[in-house]
């Protein structure tokens, strides 16, 4: 009895330990992304000066107007939406499809297959060869730059390849094929129905990817008309940083420095806020997809 006694306060103890360190985690994560958030609904000097800590000091919304007043930016939203939805569905397509062969035991070649892919993970032509291939295929200043290279990941194919292997038993696979089921069929009405959570999964990290794209952009593209979300933003960010030296007058210098900060964290948010919305509604399924598809295998 003494014993289950000292167990129960053994356990207590390392409850409390552990929640007192989740509890200090999750400020530690949640309070950047509250500062954040009070700085962009602030007044530029409280920004500037130091004075939010936790709430907005001096609630305004001038940093959000300067931002919309950028007519670029809502071009940018539409291109970025486009490019990671077209983009989004065409990479969860390409994974699945070449990862669900990769998980049948009978594919010939399958180790070389394999080999080849991972071959890819360590070793690639570069920029300079990259750009030379665009552009003779005839992707450069179109969409299809921004959609098409990458159009997977090896590791995700990997990921997914190990969830199918781990979730869906080979016995469903062979009881189908005697009741006369195609491969075309199983793997439209089993093996993705039962792939909800690596789907969700996958869904998630491309979209983050496409909607954090900038760089192939400002590689391929020229066409402003073309240009993502973040390109734009990237202007709005540069066109407002000051130097020191160009103004006398101390007053002036620390009003514009607290307008170009007040835009720094009005543009996080902008660019954050729409993908942030997305992430609940698969949140059930991700933890579930990642481990699984992971881990086992």
């Amino acid at each position: 009895m003494a014993e289950k006694i000292k167990l129960i306060r053994q356990d207590k103890i390392f409850y409390t330990i552990v929640y007192a360190i989740i509890t200090l985690l999750t400020i530690s994560v949640l309070y950047p992304i509250i500062y954040v958030l009070s700085s962009s609904f602030s007044s530029g000097t409280a920004v500037s000066t130091g004075q939010v800590v936790l709430f907005p000091v001096d609630f305004s919304v001038e940093g959000y107007k300067r931002v919309f007043e950028y007519e670029r930016v809502w071009m940018g939203y539409r291109n970025t939406i486009f490019y990671t939805i077209v983009g989004t569905i065409n990479n969860v397509f390409m994974t699945l499809i070449c990862a669900y062969p990769l998980s049948r035991r009978e594919l010939p070649g399958r180790k070389g297959f394999m080999a080849y892919f991972v071959f890819t993970m360590y070793f690639s032509g570069g920029m300079i060869p990259n750009y030379l291939l665009m552009r003779d295929i005839g992707y450069i200043n179109t969409i299809w730059v921004m959609i098409m290279p990458g159009a997977f990941s090896v590791y995700q194919m990997i990921v997914t390849r190990t969830f199918i292997n781990s979730t869906i038993p080979y016995e469903m696979l062979e009881a189908t094929k005697i009741d006369g089921c195609s491969d075309f069929r199983y793997f439209t009405m089993f093996v993705i129905p039962l792939s909800k959570a690596i789907i969700a999964v996958l869904t998630l990290q491309y979209a983050v990817g496409h909607w954090n794209a900038y760089f192939g952009a400002m590689i391929y593209l020229t066409n402003k008309n073309l240009f993502p979300l973040q390109v734009f933003l990237r202007e709005i960010l540069v066109m407002n940083q000051i130097q020191p030296s160009d103004f006398t007058d101390e007053e002036t210098r620390m009003i514009m420095q607290g307008m170009a900060d007040l835009l720094k964290y009005a543009l996080i948010v902008v660019a954050t806020f729409p993908i942030m919305c997305f992430y609940p509604f698969i949140q059930k399924y991700f933890v579930q997809g990642i481990m699984i598809g992971s881990l086992k295998g």
